[in-house]
């Protein structure tokens, strides 16, 4: 089943705003997210959380939906590898994805040309792509990230996620879906 990762534009502020605006909901409930998803926040990203007085950080979802149309351009059969190395730069590796740096590691790995990838990275027609990305999402009326839909036509999707759901319950409604499509009832 092809799969695309659109990003949603969750933080998207004018101007960005300070780590410190969300820093006291992440910091209280980001256990609870290591908990039920069994994964680790790294401490790099959670000094960023925990010291808002010493970050430097104004988190904004542009310039890394930017690098994903980029790479999505590229390379679009391992979209959901460079979006999961996008997550894991931020969250674990504590890397400030609205710096250009950032994105350094991840271009090596992916023998991704550093010149055009930063060319690209500043030009207004791929701001417009991740911008036209944030429209689709705002269009399927996702009110929480993650979300995963399943495509059965030009103009039917179902949500079978919203926020971290476990593979198992995510494939049981894909299946669902499916069976619902083959009977005409999507």
């Amino acid at each position: 089943m092809p799969i695309e990762v659109l990003s949603g534009g969750m933080i998207v502020q004018e101007p960005p705003k300070h780590i410190s605006v969300t820093s006291g909901y992440v910091g209280e409930s980001y256990k609870q997210v290591e908990k039920v998803a069994g994964v680790t926040f790294g401490s790099d990203y959670l000094w960023h959380i925990l010291n808002t007085d010493d970050s430097d950080w104004f988190p904004d979802s542009r310039k890394p939906a930017i690098a994903l149309c980029i790479f999505k351009e590229i390379f679009p059969s391992l979209q959901v590898l460079f979006a999961a190395d996008l997550q894991y730069s931020l969250f674990y590796e504590g890397r400030d994805l609205c710096d250009d740096e950032a994105y350094r590691h991840l271009l090596d790995k992916y023998h991704i040309d550093h010149e055009m990838f930063y060319r690209k990275l500043t030009s207004i027609e791929y701001a417009e792509l991740a911008n036209y990305e944030f429209a689709l999402v705002k269009q399927l009326h996702v009110s929480g990230f993650p979300a995963v839909f399943v495509q059965t036509s030009d103009t039917k999707f179902h949500l079978v996620a919203k926020g971290y759901t476990d593979f198992d319950t995510i494939d049981d409604r894909i299946i669902q879906v499916f069976k619902m499509s083959d009977q005409g009832n999507d």
